[in-house]
């Protein structure tokens, strides 16, 4: 029965693999990081982060394998993986920009810069264009109150800022991706 747990595990991964159409050493990557914290349930969030990083982002494939290996429910896993934005269930594009809805920046108005750059991209936040090129995010808080309203455009936080400004920076990355 032991080697057929084995053989089981061996066949997901491959199958993994196979499905992702990545090498192996993502997947191995991994699983050192999973080893690493002995599988510890507690060590969910890092696990996902190595996982997303590896990927490039949290497929279903991998929630369920990370389940299994951490012995979690799978709702756990993926509530844990939905609940923060910095994990993402969609490939990501070349370039993020993150809206911050919080409190101070809502007042601000950060929800006329969220429904402007929906309106120029062609999409809603949580989406990605067409040519994967942009991706927009919304976040609960980015903590940069001070600077309300503020945007994290490719990791960088911008502060007090307008949706002219928003649409600018959106604007020269296609810009810059139609010259490439």
């Amino acid at each position: 029965m032991k080697a057929t747990k084995v053989d089981t595990k061996q066949e997901k991964q491959a199958s993994i693999e196979q499905t992702q159409n990545k090498p192996d050493r993502r997947l191995k990557a991994l699983e050192v990081t999973m080893k690493r914290n002995q599988y510890r349930q507690d060590a969910l969030i890092e696990i996902l982060h190595k996982a997303q990083e590896s990927f490039g982002y949290l497929e279903p494939d991998i929630l369920e394998y990370i389940a299994r290996e951490l012995k979690l429910p799978l709702s756990r896993v993926y509530g844990v993986a939905t609940f923060y934005h910095l994990f993402s269930l969609k490939p990501s594009g070349e370039h993020s920009c993150v809206v911050c809805m919080g409190t101070a920046c809502y007042v601000k108005g950060s929800d006329k810069i969220l429904v402007k750059l929906e309106q120029e991209l062609g999409i809603k936040s949580g989406e990605t264009t067409d040519d994967q090129k942009v991706s927009l995010m919304s976040a609960r808080c980015l903590g940069a109150c001070g600077i309300a309203p503020s945007v994290v455009f490719d990791e960088q936080v911008a502060g007090k800022v307008t949706p002219e400004i928003a649409i600018e920076k959106v604007q020269a990355w296609q810009k810059n991706s139609s010259e490439e």
